[in-house]
């Protein structure tokens, strides 16, 4: 049983390495993700805000994946590509668009008045 999760944990990191080596928008995602933890630890946002922002990063970040999973998928397809296949592939990508769209005017209602406030400290 512990060999079976060890082996289960070895392929998801695998996996997520794979993301990492090979997924441009996965890498961008995944530094940005970072920037707002340390974000969240520097200023002081409830709780609240930082489950919120915790959920939408992991939101984002699992929308990438399945994105990363159709595109390959769907190239296993490629030589008897159907029309729909373009098609599939773009509305896969424009559900992470539309949910990054989201948590980024997620997060600046949250930072916002924390970094104005730092903004006016620095300024005066």
């Amino acid at each position: 049983m512990k060999n079976k999760m060890l082996r289960s944990i070895s392929s998801a990191l695998k996996g997520l390495g794979i993301l990492l080596k090979e997924e441009r928008n996965f890498r961008i995602q995944t530094i940005v993700a970072i920037v707002v933890v340390v974000l969240m630890n520097i200023f002081p946002l409830s709780i609240v805000e930082k489950g919120i922002l915790l959920l939408l990063i992991i939101i984002i970040l699992v929308l990438e994946m399945f994105n990363s999973i159709m595109e390959r998928l769907l190239d296993i397809f490629k030589p008897r590509m159907h029309g729909y296949v373009k098609d599939i592939k773009d509305i896969a990508a424009g559900t992470v668009l539309v949910s990054a769209v989201g948590a980024t005017i997620v997060g600046t209602i949250i930072f916002y008045p924390h970094l104005k406030v730092f903004l006016t400290f620095l300024y005066r």
